[in-house]
């Protein structure tokens, strides 16, 4: 079982408010054509599929990825609550982004949200991804990510934390406790987590490792460069405005040369 399958169990009550529509209606906003119904999507590090439901409502195609099978099984269970015509525009693989080739055409739009780039915390694994993403582009596609932003993770040190949600099931208290990598450009996020099952107070407990790499734009240009892509523009996470030392997630659209 990896990091994400045990992150897999609790995912979804975890971020059960994250604004998908409106991170949606965000990377509408900043992709030229906009998504026109029948876009072609892959998505890479798709989670439990949040925002390629919300996609599909829009007329997207969209077949999502994720290296956690756990993951990829909530978010096919998923797929039986939606009505037919949306059904029949998704898919979901269990795959790793950075060796991954679809069966299918290629794709108008490579998508990845909440982070997912940040994981690829190697240079090696960085290329993969990005490469992976071009052989999957049409010629004029695009690759839109966000990521964590270099300058501003420097500024503004990451700081533990406590988070607790519920729902009728399980309760779940999350700690924060993070640790600079300062040589590796990487930061470990450590999750120590409980859980308790609402009905006889079992409880579970158990402690998470994400690796998270922040990056820098010239790192960024000089990767996408060499995977055949050009970047078109760079912005603050859901505002469009120029990153600086504030912007803790940045986002990157590149289009396939």
């Amino acid at each position: 079982m990896t990091t994400f399958d045990l992150y897999a169990a609790y995912y979804d009550l975890l971020y059960r408010d994250k604004p998908y529509a409106r991170e949606v209606d965000y990377v509408e906003s900043i992709v030229p054509r906009g998504l026109a119904g029948g876009t072609r999507i892959l998505e890479l590090g798709c989670g439990t599929g949040g925002h390629a439901f919300e996609l599909a409502r829009r007329g997207c195609h969209v077949h999502g990825i994720d290296i956690s099978e756990s993951m990829i099984a909530n978010a096919r269970m998923r797929l039986a609550d939606l009505p037919e015509a949306e059904r029949t525009r998704l898919s979901f693989d269990c795959a790793d982004m950075r060796g991954y080739q679809a069966e299918r055409a290629p794709f108008d739009l490579v998508l990845s949200l909440f982070h997912v780039m940040s994981y690829a915390t190697t240079n090696a694994d960085q290329r993969a991804a990005f490469a992976c993403a071009r052989r999957h582009l049409v010629p004029g596609g695009l690759f839109v990510f966000d990521f964590w932003y270099g300058p501003a993770v420097l500024s503004d040190r990451p700081r533990h934390a406590t988070k607790d949600v519920a729902d009728e099931h399980i309760s779940v208290a999350r700690k924060t406790i993070p640790q600079m990598l300062i040589n590796e450009n990487c930061v470990d996020v450590c999750f120590d987590v409980r859980v308790t099952a609402r009905t006889d107070g079992r409880e579970q407990a158990f402690t998470e490792r994400h690796r998270m790499r922040y990056l820098f734009l010239p790192e960024i240009e000089q990767s996408l460069q060499a995977a055949d892509l050009t970047p078109i523009s760079s912005q603050a996470w859901m505002t469009q405005q120029p990153l600086d030392d504030r912007s803790w997630y940045g986002c990157v659209v590149a289009r396939a040369n």
